[in-house]
């Protein structure tokens, strides 16, 4: 066997692997979507959930009455993962400027301990961080979800990171032509950082819009809940069964923005990522 074939061979299976792990990533986003346009009474377990007989949009409806607040609660997650994405990426790469360009004292002792407190799981900060919520009486509010996280340690690591590869000469011709700081930062390094800046946007949304935990504590009214926690607040069972289509009839509404805002900024992501993984 030639080395041409046996690259051949190497090729295919490579191919066929991929397909296959393509396959079941996917397999989940179609069996969800299927299942949300089942009809009444159709299958929702074994092989035959596979299979669509009479697709209908009525689980919509039925979503719709069983959340009354559903658009509510939908722009509730729209507020907090616009205003946590806008407020990560200004104060985050802010913070990453500061490390990587400005040199003062214990300037690389608090970033270590920012950084060390990426392996503090969140959850033990839960009841100190309800409580000053609470002081600051910002319970039910949707503040609540954005100012706490408006900088996080991996955020400003990740941008500390990609902003130390911005040439020292460029910042310091900025200063000789009677720039100030924050105008180097944003004339300067933030159009250098844009594919930074996509790709921490996007994995800052898809996390924002994702949340769970923090609105489940911080929030304690329907209509101020976050679309996440509205879909998990469905009823657990309809008459003699649980409404799975309707379940994810919302699961998948509440999927799609994420997935469009992703292929839309997946290219600045790649970028972003390839480039400022490894910096410094």
């Amino acid at each position: 066997m030639g080395y041409r074939t046996r690259r051949q061979l190497v090729d295919i299976l490579v191919h066929t692997l991929l397909i296959i792990i393509v396959i079941f990533s996917m397999f989940p986003i179609i069996w969800m979507c299927m299942i949300a346009l089942k009809g009444a009474g159709e299958s929702v377990s074994g092989f035959n959930s596979l299979i669509l007989k009479n697709p209908s949009l009525g689980n919509l409806k039925r979503l719709f009455e069983l959340l009354p607040n559903f658009w509510k609660n939908f722009y509730n997650s729209v507020f907090t993962t616009f205003f946590g994405t806008v407020t990560s990426l200004f104060f985050c790469s802010l913070a990453g400027f500061a490390f990587a360009k400005y040199k003062f004292p214990g300037n690389k002792t608090l970033f270590y301990f920012c950084v060390a407190t990426m392996l503090i799981p969140p959850e033990v900060g839960s009841i100190p961080m309800f409580l000053v919520m609470r002081k600051m009486e910002l319970i039910n509010s949707l503040w609540s979800l954005v100012i706490p996280r408006m900088a996080t340690a991996i955020g400003i690591f990740y941008m500390r990171q990609y902003i130390m590869d911005v040439p020292d000469e460029i910042i310091e011709s900025a200063r000789i032509d009677g720039c100030h700081d924050f105008k180097i930062y944003t004339s300067i390094v933030m159009p250098i950082i844009k594919p930074a800046l996509a790709s921490w946007g996007i994995l800052t949304v898809i996390a924002r819009w994702n949340d769970f935990f923090w609105p489940l504590i911080f929030l304690r009214k329907s209509e101020k809940y976050t679309l996440m926690v509205a879909i998990t607040m469905l009823p657990f069972s309809e008459g003699m069964s649980t409404p799975w289509p309707v379940t994810m009839a919302g699961t998948a509404l509440a999927t799609l923005p994420v997935i469009i805002i992703f292929i839309v900024l997946q290219a600045f992501m790649k970028d972003g990522l390839t480039l400022g993984a490894v910096k410094g």
